[in-house]
């Protein structure tokens, strides 16, 4: 870890500035700037746009917001011709040829943030220190900036240790992570179709300072869905017969999903985040809208749950005589990491942390959308790993969360530089 030192300020200081300016999901047009220019500057070639995500895969994008966040970057002067090379799509993937025969090695960045407002108070780390986020209900409570950060940086340190390594790289910066949208589209581009090794990262969960993780298997496979129920209006004093209740619809789905059979082969997750529905008091309620998802232990059980959900809509819809629409707003897949790739995770986790501070997980809450782009690497012919690298945190998506950035970025590149030098290296 001693030839990362020199790198800790650049990344701290790139992390502080991608804080104060978080972007949600298919939006990060400023951050994806800033990573260009610097890569761009190392050297590595890039692709972007419809080179890296294949829009017929793309889940959960709001053109509209696409489009304001777009004005915005260009208030803020990201380049006109930058944001036209873009196609309207965040994302890109940096390769990086050492010039000697050897393995193409990627690495897995996601760059979003989290509609959290961000508490603005001393106690707070970004706020005492002044980067806190500059964004209405908008921050960096995931720690996607300490990725993206983390993610530049290794460039640089493959760039200045190029004389010591063989083959490729390719660092993929992906869009959309919350929501799990953003890695099925990159995955169907094929960006990690041509790859021998394939990791994944994320700072905290449940690794605090000094620790890190390998997930071996785990993450729950998620699938995010929005509904949609349209009715017939009516008076509902002079003529209530006339009408057909999408409300009523939906209430009667939202109640029912609660009551799907869980599963025999793994843990099952249904939520209703969501039910927006009505147009006032004594009208037909003609329009509602539910969002909703399910998680499984494997890809099969939340097939199931995805499924029965579907089922339990259809039958609503039917029931109350309305129309109904079920759009697929993300996905992720359970953690299929590979023995190779988790001994190798693992043995760089040591070098950083100390063997005694490393663990192998095969079960962990949540869901996370590389889960998707790990698979595909692996059905292609990858060795692939997920690594977890610790921050005391307090919980994620919270006003208060924090990532000790001086100690927690350096080791994860730490990590990420050990991985390279093992998979890489002469």
């Amino acid at each position: 870890m001693q030839d990362c030192r020199p790198y800790a300020e650049e990344m701290v200081n790139l992390r502080r500035q991608i804080h104060r300016r978080p972007e949600e999901g298919w939006t990060e047009f400023e951050t994806q700037w800033k990573v260009y220019q610097a890569l761009e500057a190392l050297g590595w070639t890039i692709r972007m746009g419809t080179a890296v995500i294949k829009p017929e895969a793309v889940m959960g994008r709001n053109a509209a917001l696409v489009d304001e966040a777009m004005v915005r970057a260009a208030a803020n002067g990201v380049p006109e011709t930058f944001l036209e090379a873009t196609q309207g799509y965040t994302g890109l993937a940096a390769d990086f040829d050492t010039g000697r025969e050897g393995p193409a090695t990627g690495f897995r960045f996601d760059m979003d943030c989290v509609l959290v407002e961000e508490l603005h108070d001393a106690s707070h780390l970004p706020a005492a220190e002044g980067f806190d986020s500059e964004i209405p209900g908008h921050m960096h409570a995931c720690g996607h900036d300490a990725h993206t950060a983390t993610g530049v940086t290794l460039a640089h340190w493959i760039t200045d240790h190029k004389d010591e390594l063989k083959g490729r790289f390719r660092l993929i910066f992906q869009p959309a992570e919350e929501g799990t949208r953003g890695a099925a589209p990159m995955a169907a581009a094929g960006v990690v179709d041509d790859l021998n090794w394939f990791f994944g990262a994320h700072v905290g969960c449940n690794c605090g300072i000094g620790e890190a993780s390998v997930v071996k298997k785990g993450f729950l496979a998620t699938t995010k869905i929005d509904i949609e129920f349209t009715g017939v209006p009516s008076h509902a004093g002079s003529d209530p017969e006339k009408g057909r209740s999408a409300l009523m619809a939906a209430a009667a789905a939202a109640v029912m999903m609660q009551g799907i059979p869980r599963h025999g082969e793994g843990d099952t997750r249904i939520a209703v985040g969501r039910l927006v529905a009505g147009e006032g008091r004594n009208v037909t309620p003609v329009h509602a809208f539910m969002q909703c998802e399910t998680r499984g232990a494997t890809h099969e059980v939340n097939e199931y749950m995805f499924e029965s959900v579907k089922r339990i809509v259809e039958g609503c819809a039917a029931s109350y005589g309305v129309a109904c629409r079920v759009t697929k707003a993300g996905e992720a897949s359970t953690m299929t990491s590979t023995a190779t790739a988790c001994s190798v995770a693992e043995a760089a986790c040591a070098e950083v942390y100390g063997a005694d501070h490393v663990r192998m997980l095969d079960r962990i809450g949540g869901s996370e959308d590389c889960s998707i782009l790990v698979r595909r690497a692996v059905e292609h012919g990858a060795e692939a790993a997920f690594v977890l690298y610790g921050c005391n945190h307090h919980g994620h998506h919270r006003a208060d969360f924090e990532v000790q950035d001086d100690k927690s970025l350096p080791a994860a590149l730490g990590v990420l530089s050990a991985i390279s030098r093992r998979t890489n290296g002469f």
